[in-house]
């Protein structure tokens, strides 16, 4: 038989090429490069002033001797945990709601949502003003059910509780989008076979809805992990990691290393303490959530 000579590159491959490659250099320039070069940065001491110094793991070993930075972590651990489950569980009430049968459903959805796009400068100035202790008007609503003014922003114990409030509410609107896609994604079958066998409406979400939504809840809670280890905005405007460090998150403290303090190597070995624990995370979070759908397929 002939045979059959193929070109290496169609016709097409040259103008691809041309058109893929402001974004592959955009990639490398904004996103690899800083990658390998922070990473490079955190074996060194660097302050931008004097030359740079390789240290070796002392950045590292400094960071975890520092009580500071383990506040920090421990501080972003605890909002993780306040956060990513409460605004999960909301966001999935809020989905299961809005995909049933109710009037005026696409309006209540832009009313849940539009929280989630919402500057976080104007929610930090208008949630800054209800939890103000002397005129919010948060305190002053509690003052009917005979609630003494509660020190939102400005006491240790509720600092960092006031910050994950605004942050569930902030979030639950964007996350209920993503549980509506997954809803809809599930086969009505299932449903009318259910209610054929006499299930109530709470076991039809208990044995369909939520393993059905599994390949959607790993994705919505491994974004939210990330999301709450990056929290930076509502800290820095709402409580500045104020008072004392009751609310400062690693982010912060590797802002102010960065852009205040000028320890460039070891904010760096803060951001990559920060990457290998939500790494670890999402790799813990596959494997026990592997084949948790594998009976309904």
């Amino acid at each position: 038989m002939a045979k059959i000579k193929r070109n290496k590159l169609n016709d097409d491959t040259p103008y691809a090429a041309v058109m893929l490659a402001p974004n592959l250099i955009l990639f490398i320039l904004f996103m690899l490069f800083p990658i390998i070069y922070t990473f490079y940065l955190s074996f060194h001491k660097y302050d931008m002033l004097t030359p740079m110094k390789f240290v070796g793991l002392q950045n590292y070993i400094d960071m975890f001797n520092d009580e500071t930075a383990m506040t920090c972590l421990w501080n972003t651990i605890k909002y993780t945990i306040m956060v990513v489950p409460i605004t999960m569980v909301i966001a999935l009430m809020l989905a299961i709601a809005m995909d049933s049968h109710i009037m005026f459903k696409r309006f209540y959805r832009a009313c849940f949502f539009i929280p989630s796009i919402t500057s976080w400068v104007a929610i930090a100035v208008v949630w800054c003003w209800l939890m103000n202790q002397d005129f919010g008007l948060l305190n002053y609503f509690l003052s009917f059910f005979g609630v003494e003014p509660i020190p939102w922003l400005t006491s240790a114990q509720w600092s960092l509780i006031s910050v994950a409030i605004v942050s569930i509410w902030k979030g639950a609107g964007y996350n209920m989008l993503l549980f509506l896609g997954g809803l809809q994604g599930i086969s009505t079958s299932y449903y009318e076979a259910a209610e054929l066998d006499g299930a109530s409406k709470w076991q039809q979400i208990r044995f369909i809805t939520v393993p059905l939504l599994a390949p959607t809840t790993f994705f919505v809670f491994v974004t939210s992990i990330i999301s709450s280890f990056q929290v930076f905005d509502a800290v820095s405007m709402m409580t500045d990691g104020g008072p004392g460090r009751s609310s400062s998150v690693l982010v912060h403290y590797l802002y102010q290393n960065a852009f205040k303090y000028f320890q460039l190597g070891y904010a760096s070995a803060i951001a990559y303490l920060m990457f290998f624990i939500v790494m670890a995370l999402t790799i813990l979070n596959m494997k026990f959530s592997k084949g948790s759908t594998e009976g309904f397929y």
